[in-house]
């Protein structure tokens, strides 16, 4: 965002030009300690590996905007520390939440077999129509996977949630989990099946007018900023949930280090 700084005199004064928004939506990443949240969020937001992570304390919190076809939605975005001497603190930011990134880690079993709590949590506390998707991090060290793409994906499939592998150390679907969300989210503003205006929702009207009300949001009409690209390749790159994977690593295998 850009800001201008005058330093005359004797103090400094931050001017920030503020985007606006249609939607603004609450996120929530959730999931055990060490899983690759905070990873997994920096490269969203900073678009770089994060080489030295330390364990979330409490939460922390990130913004930022998103074009989804003609809509731009302002994503705020909570991680929360994943040690269960958090968890009275870290639930009452579950409140209101619109969409959910449940992360466990593909080489570490016990992350995954824990996922059970952090969902029953989420969907007690959060909106009532919050919307999961479950992401498995670390998936560029295969030769140590603990659970399988097809165990992960059928345990998505029984919760009606969505499933899909990730690496922030080669950039594998890092962006993908939020666009799904939030395009999942603006579908179902776009059918009626959820009200910006009811409190709880997790999604507020932003200052742009819409102008299209009640008509259709037409969010695959040309291409969508950055690297999201057409409704075609995000199609192809989320299979249903206990599909199979469509994609491997591509040239990130093969990259030595671990990944959060």
């Amino acid at each position: 965002m850009p800001s201008f700084e005058d330093d005359a005199g004797e103090g400094s004064i931050t001017v920030e030009m503020v985007e606006a928004y249609d939607f603004l939506m609450k996120f929530i990443i959730i999931g055990e300690s060490g899983t690759g949240k905070s990873c997994l969020l920096h490269h969203f937001i900073q678009n770089t590996y994060k080489e030295f992570s330390q364990h979330t304390i409490g939460v922390e919190f990130a913004s930022r905007i998103l074009k989804v076809g003609d809509r731009r939605v302002k994503l705020q975005l909570w991680d929360t520390a994943g040690q269960e001497r958090f968890r009275s603190v870290t639930r009452s930011y579950y409140r209101g939440a619109a969409g959910a990134l449940l992360v466990f880690d593909i080489t570490n079993r016990s992350t995954f077999t824990s996922l059970q709590g952090w969902l029953d949590d989420a969907r007690a506390l959060a909106s009532p129509q919050l919307v999961t998707v479950l992401i498995g991090a670390k998936c560029d060290r295969e030769e140590d996977r603990e659970v399988s793409w097809n165990e992960a994906s059928k345990w998505a499939a029984e919760r009606e949630i969505h499933y899909l592998e990730s690496s922030s150390l080669t950039s594998f679907q890092t962006a993908l989990p939020f666009l799904f969300l939030t395009r999942s989210i603006l579908l179902a503003i776009e059918s009626g099946a959820l009200d910006p205006e009811k409190p709880g929702s997790g999604v507020s009207y932003g200052d742009r007018s819409l102008r299209r009300v009640g008509s259709s949001m037409s969010m695959w009409s040309g291409r969508s900023s950055g690297d999201y690209g057409e409704r075609s390749r995000f199609s192809t790159l989320f299979a249903p949930a206990g599909g199979r994977r469509r994609f491997g690593l591509g040239s990130g295998r093969g990259r030595s280090g671990t990944c959060c």
